[in-house]
């Protein structure tokens, strides 16, 4: 569904991406792991349009991407769950929901207000709150829902979990199961290594703008030597 080859990013004269190769499959959760300023946000905000590549390509249902614009990106059907949230404080929840939703582009059940509030019961109770009075879980949830309700083929997650408490996690977690196991393609950026390595099919280690090992759960838990080499702070 998403094959990334050789992507390369530039900040002004500095090169933050070398050669990057990432691969999501249709109904596959994966990972993207590394220590912080590894490159990972940057490689989602490449993916999403949100920083042009400087070479590389970013293909999605066979078509590549890369360079398009941000919406065209999010029509062709990535959905984003940027790290820090990013809701619209001034806006109510139902707002925040509604102002961005687009139908499906095929034939599969649609995601609207009434099936992503099923989804989150805790922004049923919210849907006059205004963005800027919702804790942190719940502006997490929404900005999931927010994703979910452009209908995407692909969504993906930057921090899905940071600076949540151990309740919120679970839901959360909890919730990108039930997504993956409606055959929603997941690609997601967390620090809970135990939680992902539970959840996701394969992940990709990235170390300084480069992939470094790509491997199954399986492959990860079984060699403890990766998370101290390229995960531990």
């Amino acid at each position: 569904m998403l094959k990334v080859q050789g992507l390369e990013v530039f900040y002004g004269d500095s090169q933050v991406l070398f050669g990057l190769d990432l691969a999501v499959g249709a109904g596959e959760a994966v990972t993207l792991l590394g220590r912080n300023g590894m490159g990972k946000t940057t490689s989602v905000r490449a993916i999403m349009g949100l920083v042009p590549p400087r070479a590389g390509s970013v293909r999605f249902e066979g078509r590549d991407i890369a360079g398009l614009a941000p919406f065209r990106i999010a029509r062709a059907g990535l959905g984003l769950v940027p790290e820090g949230r990013q809701i619209f404080p001034n806006l109510t929840v139902r707002e925040n929901l509604t102002a961005t939703a687009r139908a499906p582009s095929g034939a599969e059940a649609a995601w609207n207000l009434e099936r992503v509030l099923t989804l989150f019961p805790t922004l049923h109770e919210r849907l006059s709150a205004m963005g800027d009075q919702l804790s942190g879980g719940e502006q997490q949830m929404l900005a999931i829902a927010r994703a979910l309700m452009t209908n995407p083929k692909l969504l993906i997650l930057d921090e899905a979990t940071e600076g949540l408490a151990p309740l919120v996690r679970a839901e959360i977690w909890h919730t990108l199961e039930t997504l993956k196991a409606a055959g929603l393609a997941i690609l997601v950026i967390d620090k809970n290594v135990a939680a992902l390595a539970r959840f996701a099919d394969r992940h990709t280690i990235i170390e300084k703008g480069r992939a470094v090992w790509h491997g199954t759960s399986a492959e990860l838990t079984d060699d403890p030597s990766l998370s101290e080499r390229y995960l531990g702070v």
